[in-house]
């Protein structure tokens, strides 16, 4: 589109706002010798240093150079890197009594140095700082952090008389010159060129640092001015008969192998150049005869000149002068050209005219010139020209950020202190110390300019106003101080130039063709042939008149609208009406004839929206494999802090832009439509490519560890979620955010990760690159593309409220990645707290399962899972999460909702059948639980939960529901369950065989019911040998009893409970062995049929044993599980005749052993003395007497 329209225009990409100050490390000296000098003469300066092999992908010195300031005695050194963190890379630099020369810091490469030379009024000083790439050896750039050249600057002795030299009296530095020059050679020799008092030039050299030698000064003046004729020097003479007019106003220097050239354009306006190794001048050049008008000029004397130098391999030396004049300037471009004879001349190029007011720097290339002026009004303007290219003069423009507002508004009944203008911090304090020490100085301003005792509120309130207001005045001339440039520094080998502030840096990047369009005022628009770029450029302008009429009340009105998804035609319609009732400028008449101009504006229209279009049909999202070292040598490519803030304030600056035109052909569109043409359908209904305040919010400190449990669910914590070790020294938006972390990578590897690149042959050209880069990451951006890296970025980071935000704005207009917005939408839900907003989301991104890629990554099935349709994968991955939130009831709606869709598929059935068991049993739906279980198709599943509600439900106490669920086809699995447990647990801690009790009497089956009873009993004599025990077995056999009598007599019986194994193992199960396999029945078991006598036999003697241990409990570990005749034995022994001959009636033994025992008894008796007798007396207690003793009337 539009091919002939003029170069484009840069815009300047400043550094974010809110970045905290450098963290600057002190380092101060007085060299000997010297006596302080007023710093008030010399205004602050600027410059840069860039590494040779800065553009090149493998080198250590990629993307790095060096920027700074002088202010006085002080210079402050900042080492900048598009790439890495550069530590302690920032360094204050005072010599004291010594101001440093505007333009008197160098700095120089060699193998294993940087060397810092430094001029000053008194002293010309040499640095050596280690090179980075000697200090990093590394063949691959992987670290995110580095040192920089200046992290040992504080172990230097810059009082080293090797490194420092005091400028002599004799010939003196020139007054009325700031000029300097300073160079290495090949030997490594530090040379400094000053202009002399005398005029002409004098040059200090140092000796190598690692060579012992003595410095030499060297005086170059001239005995006679002949123009452009070679003249012999006398080096060391100080002739008389030159005057002043020589004296070099710009100095330059031009290095060769063994040689330098020397080149001062003087306040003669003359230019001359020296050869050091011949001490000559090699030639005179008077620059007068390349200007139209000179007379006047030539009785001034040329203060204002500039001077520099740019060198091609393949183009030579290129020359740049700039010539001033009042309300003029002239710059020149030379080339130097070698004849015969080592005679040198120079071949005029090209001639610029300016009329700006002040000329504050300018850089020269073979190709361009760049220059940085102040305007009448204090303003900073910047412009380029291809001085090679353009015929016609014409200068390109750079678009400068604004200054800071110059006024605060203060509300009505607002406290005046509570203001909100800029974010800058220059000191190392915390926002409360700062707000006391700002506070107490203005309130001490205050108190000592009131003078009256007593004043009204609203005087006393209107002083307040204006004492912060002057306050506030401070601050913003003391930021406007700091935002205004000093120089430029063009980077020769990346093609990147930077403004060089007192307190940062910005870059300038080329404009897009369509902010080059909309921007570019009309008079810097050429006349095309082309009948397309014609329409286009008018319908530019158009939108051009239309935006700088627009007020900010509209602009404002266009923002809530697109903010409050309200349609932005209606707001575009009242801008329109605004615009018409207060056109007093007749800007309404303009727009119509620059619309007659247009022939076929349906056609222009829709070329201008496809430019600013970003809609791709491929994913960006992955790219090819590549070599490892290729790849591990590009991850730190503008990583750092700063190339990602540049990056992305140009992606917002495109983003605010696009907002504009597109608001701006919404209320062309309401003009059309009132003038009758039918361009309505040109325009499509997506007319707010970003908004232009949400890419800029701010990313507010959270903690990552719950985001990740979550992604770990979902198999997506490796993708795009931020790591919790990452951290940045500054808030970032978003847009940095995830340009930080997900974009650069993508962007990186589809820009030079392609086949058959070699880093070694690749440069970097900054114009071309920061062009593509951001090119390539406003598609990942934007929403109408297939991929989905954003809104991932966000989740992954824990921005829930931006990403909700920024979906909110997406759905009245974006129908790509609908489903995968609906589940982030969800994702966001569920952290702020509702769930049931979180499920409908996801219910409502299943249906686009399938079709999205996000989706299709979400729901990749796990190594050894079960793979079933997609939308049944995808339910399982939300249950997961789900469930990992705690939210069951969501779940059970979930899975309710997922079997309706799996009727075919009965294993995904018994998984989600099963989950709802599990959560329902979870919150205490016993009844849902059971309905559940018996839904379940997978009858091993279906035992599982079985076997677990069971569990559950006596841990709970909840036996009743246990007992009367009605466990259809599940009797024998619930009895058996029940009874492994009974049997596998200990019998006085849990109640299991009451619960089978309970279970056979609820259904009237009261045989199983005494069966359960009597093997309690029965394994309580074994296991339990103690009084509670006891007392217990017997109440077992009485409730064994009970429940035969209850049953006709002919079925009053019960099998006797096998003994063995199972009951001699307490905890084991009767139906498994150690192992977890089923036991084997055994094949010969003998069956003994118990009847009510003999569970009343066993009563008696359970009753009989309880007796025997209240009387004597240290025969409970015995008598627990004795027979009938070891309990005869030791009731014989405990003196309890009476019940052991009950005992031998009951079990039909012999009574010998009782009279025996009763015998022995009373042979003790009469043996024994009293205390015999007293003995005698407590068992024959224990029996009834009346039996015993036989007297005549008993007979």
């Amino acid at each position: 589109m539009a091919a002939g329209l003029a170069e484009r225009s840069y815009m300047e990409l400043g550094p974010a706002p809110r970045a905290p100050p450098r963290r600057l490390r002190e380092v101060s000296f007085s060299p000997p010798g010297t006596a302080p000098v007023p710093a008030g003469r010399y205004g602050d300066s600027a410059g840069g240093f860039c590494y040779r092999e800065c553009a090149q992908l493998g080198a250590a010195t990629r993307n790095r150079c060096v920027r700074w300031t002088t202010s006085g005695d002080t210079l402050e050194l900042v080492e900048e890197s598009l790439d890495t963190e550069l530590l302690n890379n920032a360094v204050r630099l005072r010599i004291h009594g010594c101001p440093l020369l505007p333009g008197g810091v160098h700095l120089c490469e060699v193998q294993n140095h940087l060397v810092l030379l430094l001029v000053t009024v008194q002293s010309v000083h040499r640095v050596l700082l280690p090179h980075p790439a000697y200090a990093y050896r590394a063949d691959l750039i992987t670290e995110s952090q580095m040192q920089s050249v200046f992290t040992d600057v504080g172990k230097i002795n810059f009082r080293d008389p090797s490194s420092y030299y005091l400028i002599p009296s004799v010939p003196g530095l020139a007054a009325n010159s700031v000029a300097s020059a300073a160079w290495l050679s090949s030997d490594g020799e530090a040379l400094f060129a000053l202009p002399s008092a005398a005029g002409g030039i004098f040059v200090i050299k140092l000796p190598p640092h690692d060579v012992p030698g003595v410095v030499s000064v060297v005086e170059l003046k001239q005995s006679s001015v002949v123009q452009r004729f070679l003249t012999g020097w006398m080096p060391t003479a100080i002739r008389g008969d030159g005057g002043p007019s020589d004296l070099p106003i710009s100095l330059a220097v031009h290095c060769l192998d063994h040689d330098a050239f020397l080149f001062a354009l003087c306040q003669d306006h003359k230019l001359r150049m020296w050869s050091y190794k011949d001490q000559m001048c090699l030639m005179v050049a008077d620059l007068l005869e390349f200007v139209p008008v000179s007379r006047d000029l030539r009785l001034a004397a040329g203060t204002g000149h500039r001077l520099r130098l740019a060198f091609s391999q393949s183009l030579g030396l290129y020359l740049g002068v700039y010539l001033h004049a009042p309300k003029r300037g002239q710059f020149c471009v030379f080339q130097l050209v070698s004849t015969e004879s080592n005679r040198y001349s120079l071949d005029h190029i090209s001639s610029l005219f300016s009329s700006q007011e002040t000329l504050i720097d300018f850089a020269l290339t073979s190709a361009e010139i760049w220059a940085l002026w102040h305007n009448e009004e204090n303003q900073t303007i910047v412009k380029y020209i291809n001085f090679e290219q353009n015929v016609a003069g014409q200068w390109n423009q750079v678009f400068m950020q604004p200054l800071p507002e110059e006024e605060v508004t203060v509300r009505h009944g607002q406290d005046p202190r509570i203001f909100s203008q800029g974010t800058e911090r220059h000191m190392d304090l915390t926002w409360d110390e700062l707000k006391k020490e700002v506070t107490l100085a203005v309130e001490n301003e205050f108190q000592g300019s009131v003078t009256e005792y007593e004043c009204s509120p609203e005087e006393f309130c209107q002083l307040q106003v204006d004492f912060w207001s002057k306050f506030c005045a401070c601050c913003l001339q003391y930021q406007e101080a700091l935002s205004r440039p000093l120089a430029l520094l063009l980077n020769p080998y990346s093609s990147m130039v930077c403004l060089l502030k007192k307190g940062s840096v910005s870059f300038l990047a080329p404009c897009s063709l369509v902010d080059h369009l909309y921007l570019l005022s009309n008079e810097h628009l050429l006349t095309e042939e082309d009948a397309m770029s014609r329409d286009v450029v008018c319908l530019v302008q158009c939108l051009r008149l239309i935006g700088e009429s627009v007020s900010m009340e509209g602009a404002f009105m266009m923002e809530m609208a697109c903010s409050r998804l309200q349609p932005p035609e209606k707001a575009a319609e009242q801008i329109l009406e605004d615009l018409i009732a207060n056109d007093t400028e007749n800007v309404m008449e303009d727009i119509h004839s620059k619309l007659q101009e247009i022939r076929n504006p349906i056609h222009a229209i829709g070329v201008l929206i496809r430019e600013m279009d970003y809609e791709t049909d491929t994913d960006m999202e992955r790219g090819e494999t590549h070599p490892l070292n290729m790849r591990l040598n590009l991850t730190q490519l503008y990583g750092s802090s700063t190339a990602i803030g540049v990056v992305c304030w140009g992606v917002c600056k495109i983003a605010t832009i696009r907002f504009q035109i597109c608001r701006d052909l919404l209320i062309l569109q309401q003009l059309l439509l009132r003038l009758g043409d039918p361009v309505s359908t040109a325009l499509p209904a997506r007319s707010t490519p970003f908004e232009p305040g949400g890419l800029g919010c701010l990313v507010p400190d959270c903690e990552l560890e719950s985001n990740l449990q979550h992604l770990s669910v979902l198999e997506l914590a490796d993708t795009t979620v931020l790591t919790p070790h990452k951290l940045v020294s500054s808030p970032q938006t978003i847009v940095e955010l995830f340009f930080r972390e997900v974009a650069r990578k993508h962007i990186v590897s589809r820009l030079f990760l392609q086949p058959n690149t070699s880093l070694v042959e690749t440069s970097l050209n900054w114009p071309h690159l920061i062009t593509a880069v951001v090119a390539d990451f406003l598609p990942l951006l934007w929403p109408s593309n297939p991929g989905f890296l954003f809104p991932e970025c966000l989740i992954g980071s824990c921005q829930y409220t931006q990403l909700q935000e920024y979906i909110r704005l997406l759905q009245p207009w974006c129908h790509v990645n609908m489903g995968s917005c609906c589940f982030m939408m969800g994702r966001c839900y569920l952290v702020m707290g509702e769930g049931h907003k979180a499920l409908d989301c996801f219910c409502q991104a299943a249906s686009e399962v399938g079709k999205e890629e996000f989706l299709d990554r979400l729901i990749q099935p796990e190594e050894g899972e079960m793979v079933s349709t997609p939308r049944l994968q995808y339910y399982s991955k939300v249950l997961r999460l789900l469930d990992m939130v705690g939210l069951p009831e969501l779940v059970i709606q979930l899975a309710s909702l997922a079997i309706m869709e799996s009727a075919d598929d009965w294993r995904t059935q018994a998984t989600l059948r099963t989950c709802i068991f599990k959560h329902h049993l979870d919150l205490g739906h016993n009844s849902d639980a059971y309905v559940a279980l018996t839904q379940n198709p997978d009858p091993g599943r279906q035992l599982d939960c079985l076997r677990q509600l069971v569990v559950v439900l006596c841990e709970r106490s909840q036996l009743q529901d246990l007992v009367e669920f009605p466990y259809v086809n599940l009797h024998n699995e619930v009895v058996g369950i029940i009874e492994s447990h009974a049997r596998a647990v200990d019998l006085m801690t849990h109640n299991y065989y009451e619960l089978l009790y309970a279970f056979h009497i609820y259904r009237h089956n009261y045989r199983k019911a005494g069966t359960v009873m009597f093997e309690y009993g029965m394994r309580l004599g074994r296991e339990v040998r103690t009084l509670r025990g006891l007392q217990k077995q017997g109440s077992c056999f009485l409730a064994a009893i009970n429940c035969l009598r209850l049953i006709r007599p002919e079925y009053a019986w019960i099998v006797q409970p096998a003994s063995g194994a199972v009951y001699e193992r307490p905890g084991a199960s009767p139906k498994r062995s150690h192992d977890g396999e089923c036991a084997a029945v055994p094949t010969t078991r003998q069956i003994e049929i118990l009847e009510l006598e003999d569970l009343e036999r066993e009563c008696v003697l359970a009753r009989i044993r309880l007796t025997l241990v209240q009387h004597d409990l240290s025969t409970a570990a015995v008598a627990g599980n004795s027979t009938p005749e070891e309990t005869v034995a030791l009731l014989i022994r405990a003196g309890l005749f009476d019940t052991a001959v009950t005992l031998c009636q009951t079990f039909k033994l012999p009574l010998t052993p009782v009279f025996e025992g009763l015998t022995f008894k009373c042979i003790k008796l009469q043996l024994g003395g009293e205390a015999a007798q007293a003995e005698a007396w407590e068992w024959l207690a224990l029996n009834q007497l009346s039996a015993l003793v036989t007297t005549k009337e008993s007979r």
